[in-house]
């Protein structure tokens, strides 16, 4: 066998970005039972297959590995919750997201984009996880675009879209760099602001950040979105990501300031001070939003951090 580090390897696999989807099914004695997967193909359409890959560690585990029959959800953006309560929860997930039921009485996520009711076609023991191979016997599509998972966070492509927005004149650019349980902030004549730089129109916002941070001797690791808006004047567009810092340098000119005094310090615009008490909030359980909206008014958005 070969000796890899457990931890590098899944965040190697994590790089390849998937969409996110609900596994259901029924225990002999009727029982719904579902798990959430990000590992699912399509295998061939004559006949029409696909394919999901339940871990041994879920208590579902013997349940999949006897079924008849399965469905899958493939997860909507905003499904997040549904994912989440798949995921994690331990009590009844059913009592938590609507759901509805297939022609064999086989449970499917509500509000789903894809819905597949499959019968089984096999199941192959591979390492600690199960290959179950289906038939689809019934299928069903809806409007709108899937939930993305990558790099252990989830993503949605008609948010990120909304980070860039190129008919407006400035497109600022800006990053929550989080150092332990500190937050690197540059200091300015008007208080403290975040680093930010303008990017063209076609430039991402990914890399330009990447190697701003570099530039300024940062090492960081960037997540999600977190807050979009454009200032009052409606000139300027303000896209900020979430990062952790994993290393930086005293060159960087960036100060160290606790989660925990965002609230009560001075930053340069009112618009970014709202925002980084909000994020001091969320931050005490990683359970961040998205804000759209402009510099005064918007809405906030459910946007689990992890899988």
């Amino acid at each position: 066998m070969t000796d890899f580090d457990a931890r590098k390897l899944r965040s190697a696999f994590g790089r390849f970005m998937t969409g996110v989807t609900v596994v259901t099914s029924r225990t002999q004695d009727g029982t719904p039972v579902g798990f959430t997967a990000n590992s699912f193909t399509s295998v061939s359409m004559d006949p029409p297959l696909l394919l999901v890959c339940p871990g041994r560690f879920l208590s579902s585990y013997r349940a999949f590995a006897g079924c008849e029959r399965f469905a899958v959800s493939i997860l909507a953006e905003g499904q997040q919750e549904a994912a989440t309560v798949f995921a994690s929860s331990k009590g009844d997930r059913f009592a938590q997201i609507a759901h509805s039921v297939d022609g064999h009485g086989v449970p499917l996520i509500d509000g789903a984009i894809a819905q597949f009711s499959c019968r089984t076609h096999s199941a192959t023991e591979a390492g600690d996880h199960l290959v179950l191979i289906g038939e689809v016997t019934d299928f069903e599509t809806g409007e709108g675009r899937g939930l993305g998972y990558a790099d252990g966070a989830f993503f949605s492509l008609g948010l990120e879209r909304a980070a860039r927005d190129p008919s407006v004149r400035r497109n600022m650019c800006g990053v929550i760099p989080r150092y332990l349980d500190q937050v690197l902030l540059e200091p300015t004549d008007q208080g403290f602001r975040l680093p930010m730089i303008e990017t063209p129109a076609r430039m991402g916002l990914r890399d330009a950040l990447a190697a701003h941070l570099a530039d300024r001797r940062v090492a960081a690791d960037l997540g999600p979105v977190y807050s979009v808006y454009e200032d009052q004047s409606g000139n300027t567009h303000y896209a900020w990501i979430l990062a952790d810092a994993t290393a930086v340098e005293a060159s960087s000119g960036l100060i160290p300031v606790p989660v925990a005094d965002l609230p009560v310090t001075r930053f340069a615009t009112a618009a970014m001070g709202r925002m980084m008490a909000r994020y001091a909030t969320e931050a005490a359980t990683r359970d961040f939003t998205l804000y759209l909206g402009d510099a005064e008014h918007g809405d906030i958005h459910t946007y689990s951090e992890r899988l």
